[in-house]
């Protein structure tokens, strides 16, 4: 069966209010970036390679009934080069000059998609890897660092996502420790695409239907930069993400949190 055509159906409540016209916006921020980007060739970007480049070993806990937890083995990017830049899940391009940071276009490389072989799930479609972009910034502060992000996804959910996080610093004998706190929206299509049962598919499964509106997702972490040698780098990476009323309540998720984790060995380009 094919994944669930979430334009078919609507929300039977409305959309959290805080979230206002955000469809609307993104066109018109797009097109602002255009311009911002050719006013923005006035600054000048040094082409040289500064960051960390390694391979690590990532970790994601399944919050799907009967699906396993995910282990996998990829690249490590952490680096800048130019205006282009890589944070490990976040790639991006650096426009306008904006406070203590650009504003930047970007683009997320999200695991949220999975299947439903499992025979517990069996009548529901897959549900395809999102592809999340957009536009957002890295405001490096004196008192730490503040990203903030908005995606929509232009795969098949058609859906949005918006991020604020905050990353201090605390400096120690060979580590530095940057912890984190946030908060994340998912509106409503993106959840009715990846935790929703439609019509359809209830009449295929065991599952009522199930048509939440959107979520918003609190969220701690924990990074550590460890130092081996001069050259080489420990990268560690624990997050907990605490998940809104709409996707716990969900038919097809068993847990209140997503644990996600990392650690990597990098080697530091000055």
């Amino acid at each position: 069966m094919s994944s669930p055509d979430n334009d078919a159906f609507e929300p039977a409540v409305n959309i959290v209010p805080h979230v206002f016209a955000f469809r609307h916006l993104f066109g018109g921020l797009c097109a602002m970036l255009l311009i911002g980007t050719a006013l923005a060739e006035a600054e000048e970007f040094k082409q040289q390679l500064v960051g960390d480049i390694g391979l690590g070993g990532y970790y994601t806990r399944s919050i799907i009934r009967g699906n396993r937890n995910e282990f996998s083995a990829l690249p490590y990017l952490d680096f800048e080069y130019g205006r282009t830049f890589a944070r490990v899940d976040t790639l991006g391009i650096k426009t306008l000059k904006l406070g203590y940071g650009h504003l930047e276009l970007v683009g997320r490389i999200s695991q949220d998609g999975f299947s439903m072989t499992v025979p517990g799930l069996q009548g529901l479609g897959k549900r395809e890897t999102p592809v999340p972009v957009g536009i957002g910034t890295l405001q490096t502060t004196p008192l730490g660092g503040v990203m903030v992000n908005a995606f929509h996804d232009v795969n098949r959910s058609r859906g949005d996502l918006f991020e604020v996080i905050y990353g201090g610093e605390l400096d120690l004998p060979r580590v530095t420790l940057y912890p984190l706190v946030g908060a994340e929206y998912m509106s409503g299509k993106y959840v009715r695409y990846y935790y929703g049962i439609s019509p359809l598919e209830a009449a295929s499964s065991q599952y009522a239907a199930y048509q939440p509106a959107g979520a918003v997702n609190g969220l701690i972490g924990l990074i550590a930069d460890i130092r081996l040698t001069d050259e080489y780098y420990l990268n560690c990476n624990v997050r907990r993400k605490w998940l809104g009323d709409a996707i716990q309540f969900s038919p097809i998720v068993n847990q209140r949190y997503l644990d996600t984790g990392y650690i990597a060995l990098s080697y530091r380009f000055r």
